[in-house]
């Protein structure tokens, strides 16, 4: 497909997008999914991570069960708390997630789901299912519905974790596997969650003036981890992750603290703590099929499907030819930190009555990135860069480019790109020590003779 047929599209005072053949589209996203499919299959030994495996299912989604009773508009990253009982049963909404996802066909589908401990690296823990579960391992997903008028024909399926038939007892890592017909090799989809037994203290604070720069791009972390609880010999049996805003590109292990003193161990002055700042995320708001949202130049219908034409955004970093070396100033606004809800108008039941559209991108960039490959990143592409968020660049109107087909809602994203070294960096969207982000510290034990890594701590800055 060629950008100008976009541009040419969005000056056409028609109803129609000129540059949709929908059999050519589908071939290359099933192109798309093969390459991603085969190449998981090759990993034995990946980690697990919140994915789809399958075309067809999309907006996989975990939240607190509070928040789905009661339609919240809010988004957070959920965890769970280990109560004092040792065991979390589902009896607490605040304490429950709701897990969910959409098939996109009004077939019905026999889903299932079972769940795996693993280490603090998300890899498959040794041990074995009735130390970490009561009850049963495996249950079939039965809460299903039909989406309702609809031009995408889907089925939204969703269940309560943990529950009366599932209770979990052990803290660390988990994921869940959603499977089809009963077959534990075909995974659809996975969710990864933590739970936690809080029995450290953390304090964090996060500093501009850090180890290489005093208010600049970066922002460090300093922590404390309170250890009397836990009467810790070694303090290598404590280890640290550290994520900033949930990304998985950037995250943390810290191994060893800076000092080890009575009851504490304290993580200062770590260059492994110092973080890009990076820029507010940008966010669109497609919560309608008649009127353009926030950044939405114009929403389309032609062959059967809508188009959400986003405005055109603009480099913010050092790749923008008129700003100044270190890009564009920084600039408050408010923003989730990457997350996204679903959300339409004029219905109570988003889940069932939200419309799937295509979402095109366009970011002017005057010469393809020879270094690297640019992603739409965010939590909406399961914060990982892949090629379902890789963008295509057209050289004669030099500029990057990406559909992606999602359900009406808010969205947060932002621009990566990922150098052929691997790391990740924001040289289209600037970084600055101002910049507002959600911090995790998550506190892991695991003592001499311990058979898994316990969560111990959680702190959220």
């Amino acid at each position: 497909m060629q950008l100008c047929r976009i541009w040419s599209a969005k000056q056409n005072e028609g109803n129609t997008i000129n540059c949709y053949l929908g059999r050519e589209r589908y071939m290359h996203m099933r192109r798309i999914w093969i390459v991603i499919l085969l190449v998981m299959a090759m990993g034995s030994q990946a980690q697990h991570r919140t994915q789809v495996m399958d075309s067809d299912i999309r907006t996989l989604r975990m939240r607190y069960m509070i928040e789905a009773l009661e339609s919240s508009g809010t988004v957070n990253r959920p965890y769970l708390v280990l109560p004092e009982s040792g065991v979390i049963d589902g009896s607490e909404a605040e304490n429950t997630l709701e897990i969910s996802f959409d098939e996109m066909s009004h077939d019905v589908h026999q889903y299932s789901y079972r769940v795996l401990h693993c280490n603090r690296d998300w890899t498959k823990s040794d041990i074995s299912s009735y130390e970490y579960v009561d009850g049963f391992t495996t249950a079939d997903i039965v809460d299903y519905e039909h989406s309702m008028n609809t031009q995408q024909a889907y089925t939204h399926y969703s269940f309560a974790f943990p529950n009366e038939d599932m209770q979990l007892k052990a803290s660390g890592n988990y994921v869940v596997q959603i499977y089809e017909d009963g077959d534990q090799d075909r995974v659809v989809a996975e969710v990864c969650l933590r739970v936690v037994e809080p029995l450290v203290g953390i304090e964090a604070n996060i500093r501009a003036n850090t180890d290489i720069e005093l208010n600049g791009r970066y922002q460090q972390l300093d922590i404390d981890v309170q250890t009397k609880a836990l009467n810790v010999r070694d303090a290598g049996d404590v280890k640290l992750v550290v994520e900033q805003n949930g990304r998985l590109d950037n995250q943390v292990v810290l191994e060893k603290p800076t000092f080890v003193e009575p009851n504490r161990l304290r993580y200062m002055n770590q260059k492994s703590l110092i973080f890009e700042g990076g820029n507010e995320y940008r966010h669109f708001d497609i919560y309608s099929t008649y009127y353009a949202g926030y950044h939405v130049d114009r929403v389309q219908y032609a062959q059967g499907e809508y188009h959400a034409l986003l405005d055109i955004d603009e480099v913010r970093g050092t790749k923008n030819r008129n700003a100044g070396r270190e890009g564009l100033p920084y600039v408050t606004e408010r923003d989730a930190n990457g997350q996204w809800l679903v959300n339409c108008e004029k219905t109570d039941y988003v889940d069932t009555e939200a419309e799937y559209m295509w979402v095109h991108f366009v970011l002017p960039v005057e010469q393809y990135l020879m270094d690297g490959h640019v992603f739409v990143g965010g939590e909406a592409f399961g914060n990982q860069l892949s090629a379902l968020n890789r963008m295509a660049y057209d050289a004669e109107h030099k500029s990057y480019y990406l559909y992606a087909y999602l359900k009406q809602g808010g969205y947060d994203y932002m621009y990566y790109v990922q150098g052929k070294n691997g790391v990740t960096s924001l040289p289209l969207e600037g970084s600055h020590w101002q910049t507002e982000n959600a911090y995790a510290v998550w506190v892991y034990y695991t003592p001499f003779g311990g058979r898994y890594d316990r969560l111990v701590g959680c702190k959220v800055l």
